[in-house]
């Protein structure tokens, strides 16, 4: 397939695996890579020491293209961007921060740049800071998620609107009859986090992998919008979130109730009440636990599928 994302990344397939916390370990990020897309390790929940064991990890598991997540707000960036230089990471995705910061530094050091935005004034911000490619993330998607609650379907033809470098898709897409529609409004390729969240080779917990398989819709929520608003799935910790700022409390109160390691408890260590559960609404849709590489197959033949039904005559 001849586009701007198989063509910058040099993959088979515009399908790109989330880095997500907690959940993108280098068994996840190799194994989609070595299915034709592009795995990604989530920096965001690792130690600079741990991450470069992951890097080192998938390199020794996988030939293909991969990189790395990273949110830009992490405390210790200094000592990420360093190890991913000195590791010969060639793909970076940054996250959470503004691009301007960092994306000079990486390009000189020969690597592709890609930042996550929520809008198309981010989008245009991304694309001066001199990145490669945007992901716009729609209100849909797990995780950390963008103030302006606006929803994939709206956010990618904004984004394609205004920006010439390639855009990818991401928040509510898990299938390939949502990377149909993601191309069908300008995108490019396609980002997937939560289905890969059900998978073996993610490092979540497999009491989290279960609540996914269990969600239904409505079951999850954007919460903690005082601080970074997150989604999440409907647990004992949301509801007491959703109590505090229902009165009103002030970020400080609400980080003070997240306390340290949330996501943590909940996500890799499977403490599905107390703790911090991020997925997204698709998780909805998400009824097995299949092998990342039948994930990325399955995605790639329904979208030639959909192609080729909404190509034929009524």
């Amino acid at each position: 397939m001849a586009n701007r994302i198989v063509q910058l990344f040099n993959i088979k397939y515009p399908i790109i695996q989330a880095g997500m916390v907690w959940a993108s370990g280098w068994r996840l990020a190799s194994a989609v890579s070595n299915a034709g897309g592009l795995g990604l390790i989530g920096s965001g929940s690792m130690y600079p020491d741990v991450l470069q064991e992951h890097i080192r990890k998938c390199k020794q598991a996988t030939q293909q293209p991969f990189g790395v997540n990273v949110p830009l707000l992490y405390p210790d960036i200094e000592q990420l961007m360093q190890i991913i230089i000195r590791e010969g990471v060639k793909i970076v995705f940054t996250s959470a921060g503004n691009p301007k910061t960092w994306t000079p530094l990486l390009k000189e050091a020969g690597i592709t740049v890609v930042h996550v935005v929520s809008s198309s004034v981010f989008a245009l911000k991304s694309q001066t800071a001199g990145v490669d490619a945007v992901v716009a993330e729609g209100f849909e998607a797990g995780g950390h998620n963008g103030r302006e609650e606006t929803t994939t379907m709206v956010l990618i033809p904004a984004v394609c609107g205004q920006v010439q470098i390639p855009v990818i898709a991401a928040g509510g897409i898990g299938s390939g009859k949502a990377m149909a529609a993601a191309f069908a409004l300008g995108a490019e390729g396609v980002q997937v986090g939560s289905r890969f969240v059900a998978t073996p080779e993610a490092s979540s917990h497999t009491n989290f992998k279960e609540a996914v398989l269990q969600a239904k819709e409505g079951d999850t929520a954007l919460s903690l919008k005082k601080l970074t608003p997150v989604r999440l799935l409907r647990n004992r910790f949301y509801e007491s979130v959703k109590t505090a700022e229902d009165r009103g409390a002030t970020a400080e109160e609400l980080l003070t109730l997240l306390g340290r390691s949330r996501a943590k408890k909940g996500m890799f260590e499977g403490q599905l009440e107390e703790g911090e559960l991020e997925i997204g609404q698709v998780s909805a849709l998400i009824q097995t636990i299949k092998p990342a590489a039948a994930i990325v197959q399955e995605i790639w033949e329904e979208y030639l599928q959909t192609c080729k039904r909404l190509s034929a005559p009524f």
